[in-house]
C-alpha cells in the first residue's frame, strides 16, 4: 500500500524529537506516513510557510496556533494543535558577569526559579543599562514564561529589561558576543551557551511551570478537517513514538540522532542531559532536573484547553490582544483534545475524560479521571504559588492587571 506523502517542517530543537524519531525509526510509515522532514531557520518561516501550505504539518509553538487563530500572525490561516510534543525543555541561560552579579544579590545556583527571580531583579534595577533578553518568538512559550517570572519577581518586563527575538540556534553567539544578557530558549542552545560562551543557566521551565506545554504538532484546521483518516494516523505514529523516546533505554540512540548534521548537528552528549536531566549548569556545576523534559509520561501529549487559555491570558496581559469571550472561546478550540482521544481510541490507553483542569494547582503527583484505565498525572506548579482556574478566566485577568509586585 503506497505511502501518504506528508511535509513536516521543524527547527533545530530537541522539542522536534518525536517528530523526528517517527520518521527515522519507521513508527510513522507503520501508519502509512512517509514524513518529508524540512529543517527552517525562524519560528516566523515555521509560520508563514505552515500558513501558505508547505507544511502539512509542523512543529510549532504552542502559542501559534492560537495566535493564528486570533488573528495575530500576518497570513490568516486557522490551525490547530491535536497533540503535544512534550513538555519542558526549556531554561533561562545568563552571561558569565550576570551570573555573578546574581550569585553576588543571592541567586543559589540550584535552578529554583524563585530565589533566581529575586537575584535577577535586584541585579536588573540597579543595572546602567535595562538588561537585553533574547526569546526565540513573541508568540512563544518561552516569551510568556519569561515574563511571568519576571513579573512574579518584581521585574516589570516592557520597563527593566528589553527583550528581543532572535532565531534559537543564534541566542549562544549572540550571548558570547555580548549582544545579549540572557536568553531563554529549548534545549540543547542552553547548554551549547554553557559550552562555548561561557554562560549559567539561571533557571529551567519545569521550575517556573511545571508540566507545561511547550511545542506542539499544528496542523491547518482545513486541512485536518478533510482527512481524518490521516490525522488519525499521524497522531498513532506521534504516540508511538513519545512512548519509545520515554524509555531510558532509547535515550543514546534518540540523543545520537538528533545531534547529527540533519536535525541539531551538535555533539551528542550534550543532546543527552536533555533526556537524562542532568546538566552543567556553567563552571562545571551540575544540577539534576527531574521532569526537565516529559515527552508521554503524565499525559505529556494531551493537549489541554485550559493550558491553551493560560497562554491566551498572557496574549492579553502583555498587550497582543483585546480580551473578548468570543476569542478566549477561539483560543480554547486551538487544541484539539477529541482528536487525540479519538486517534488514540484503537489502542484502548489511558486518556484525561475532562478537557480543562486547574493549572498550578497539583503539588503531587496523582490519578485523575480518565478513560481506559488509570492515569497519573505529574505535579504542576506554577513557582509563585498561583493557580490558574479556566472557569474564572475573568478573575484571573483582573489579578493581572494589577500593578506588578513581587508575590514570591
Amino acid at each position: 500500500m503506497p505511502l501518504t506523502r506528508l511535509a513536516a517542517g521543524f527547527l533545530p530543537l530537541f522539542d522536534s524529537a518525536i517528530v523526528v524519531l517517527a520518521h527515522e525509526k519507521g513508527f510513522a510509515e507503520d501508519e502509512g506516513i512517509g514524513l518529508r522532514l524540512v529543517r527552517e531557520t525562524s519560528w516566523a518561516n515555521i509560520r508563514d510557510r505552515s500558513a501558505l501550505g508547505h507544511f502539512d504539518l509542523s512543529v510549532m509553538l504552542a502559542p501559534m496556533p492560537i495566535a493564528a487563530n486570533l488573528g495575530l500572525t500576518p497570513i490568516a490561516t486557522p490551525m490547530i494543535a491535536p497533540f503535544v510534543l512534550g513538555l519542558g525543555n526549556n531554561a533561562v541561560t545568563v552571561s558569565a558577569s550576570l551570573w555573578r552579579a546574581m550569585a553576588e544579590a543571592g541567586a543559589p545556583g540550584d535552578l529554583a526559579a524563585g530565589p533566581a527571580g529575586k537575584a535577577f531583579a535586584i541585579v536588573a534595577k540597579s543595572a546602567a543599562r535595562p538588561l537585553r533578553i533574547g526569546v526565540v518568538h513573541q508568540v512563544s512559550s518561552h516569551n510568556y514564561e519569561l515574563r511571568y517570572w519576571l513579573a512574579a519577581s518584581g521585574v516589570d518586563p516592557d520597563r527593566d529589561v528589553e527583550i528581543v527575538v532572535l532565531p534559537p540556534s543564534l541566542l549562544p553567539d549572540a550571548l558570547g558576543e555580548g549582544s545579549l544578557d540572557a536568553y531563554c530558549v529549548g534545549e540543547p542552545w542552553n547548554s551549547v551557551g554553557v559550552a562555548i560562551s561561557g554562560a549559567h543557566l539561571a533557571t529551567v521551565k519545569t521550575a517556573i511551570w511545571s508540566s507545561s506545554p511547550d511545542k506542539v504538532l499544528a496542523l491547518g484546521a482545513k486541512w485536518a478537517d478533510e482527512r481524518p483518516e490521516i490525522v488519525d494516523a499521524l497522531l498513532l505514529a506521534m504516540h508511538r513514538t513519545a512512548v519509545w523516546l520515554s524509555d531510558p533505554a532509547h535515550h543514546q540512540e534518540a540523543a545520537r540522532v538528533m545531534a547529527s548534521s540533519a536535525y541539531l548537528d551538535v555533539p551528542a552528549d550534550l543532546v543527552e542531559r536533555t533526556l537524562r536531566g542532568r546538566f552543567d549548569v556553567g563552571g562545571g556545576q551540575m544540577c539534576t532536573v527531574t521532569n526537565h523534559y516529559v515527552p508521554y509520561a503524565g499525559a505529556a501529549n494531551f493537549p489541554w484547553k485550559s493550558q491553551a487559555l493560560w497562554y491566551y491570558t498572557q496574549m492579553v496581559r502583555w498587550g497582543d490582544v483585546q480580551h473578548a469571550p468570543g476569542l478566549a472561546e477561539r483560543a480554547a478550540a486551538s487544541f484539539r483534545p477529541d482528536l487525540y482521544r479519538r486517534a488514540l481510541a484503537p489502542l484502548g490507553v489511558p486518556v484525561p475524560r475532562a478537557d480543562l483542569k486547574l493549572e498550578g494547582a497539583r503539588p503531587d503527583d496523582g490519578l485523575i479521571e480518565a478513560d481506559g484505565g488509570p492515569l497519573t498525572m505529574l505535579s504542576n506548579r506554577f513557582f509563585d504559588g498561583r493557580i490558574f482556574d479556566p472557569d474564572d478566566l475573568e478573575g484571573y485577568l483582573e489579578g493581572q492587571r494589577r500593578a506588578l509586585s513581587p508575590t514570591i
